[in-house]
């Protein structure tokens, strides 16, 4: 015969269970290694706005370029120690915005554009607007963008253009430039220039796809050794004119492949495999 005790002792069990309380999600750990990288640089932004205050340009100027060398270390860092993290790329799209948005913007108005009344702080907002929407477009096409080339200037270089600028004129002995009417359109036009040319889909090679776990010849080595004395020769002069150079060198290759009848935009055939497939029209 079938005895209801079995009955009872399942639903004494059901009860028991239905007693414990429900098993929390385990939390996410955090990637210590490139997030450290990004609060670095991030420091680096927070510090040349310090220095801007203070009226210590040049220092500022070193601030943006070593913040500058960090967030090009933190995303290899990741790669390299397989660290990703989607908590580490939003850290890092944050700490670029101070660094290479708001810390230029606020650092070239306060030295040369605040004497220009409106023009000036709406230069200013021109770029730190053109920063936001440069680093809001990169992360939303993200997967669609050949990653040999960026779409727009990307926002550190444009950070180097405007407080390259900066660095060498006070390095020249222009402590404030608002005084100095031709010194103060001359930052206009490299804040407006950076700051649209962030926005624009010209391509400007990302160097992505360089290796460095590939070999190289000797000259390679000999050649980095050559560049690193160059550019202690005079940092400010050096560096201002390389980053000139390649803020120029996205529309000089649009205009050679737009006349060659070639691909000019970066957006791949493929969404599968965007950096195999290069550029189309």
């Amino acid at each position: 015969m079938h005895d209801g005790s079995h009955d009872e002792l399942d639903l004494d069990e059901r009860d028991e269970e239905s007693d414990e309380p429900p098993r929390r999600p385990r939390r996410k750990g955090i990637y210590i290694l490139p997030n450290l990288f990004t609060l670095a640089g991030l420091f680096g932004g927070f510090y040349a706005i310090v220095m801007a205050m203070n009226g210590r340009y040049d220092q500022a100027a070193i601030g943006v370029f070593c913040a500058m060398v960090l967030d090009s270390l933190d995303g290899r860092v990741a790669r390299m120690t397989n660290t990703q993290s989607a908590f580490g790329e939003q850290m890092d799209s944050l700490s670029d915005m101070v660094s290479f948005g708001a810390a230029p913007a606020l650092i070239v108005y306060e030295w040369a554009l605040r004497g220009l009344g409106k023009l000036g702080w709406i230069a200013a907002f021109v770029y730190c607007s053109g920063a936001a929407l440069r680093l809001a477009r990169f992360n939303t096409n993200i997967g669609v963008v050949d990653k040999r080339f960026f779409q727009g200037l990307p926002s550190p270089a444009a950070a180097a253009l405007v407080t390259g600028f900066i660095w060498l004129m006070d390095d020249s002995g222009f402590k404030e430039a608002g005084a100095i009417e031709w010194l103060s359109w001359t930052a206009f036009g490299f804040t407006l220039y950076a700051g649209l040319t962030m926005v624009t889909n010209v391509p400007f090679y990302s160097f992505k796809d360089v290796s460095f776990k590939r070999t190289v010849p000797f000259i390679v080595i000999v050649a980095i050794a050559l560049f690193i004395a160059v550019v202690n020769l005079h940092p400010p002069l050096v560096l201002f004119s390389l980053f000139v150079c390649y803020g120029l060198s996205g529309y000089v290759v649009y205009a050679w492949r737009k006349t060659k009848g070639k691909p000019v935009t970066v957006f791949s055939t493929s969404t599968h495999e965007p950096d195999e497939e290069g550029l189309h029209r």
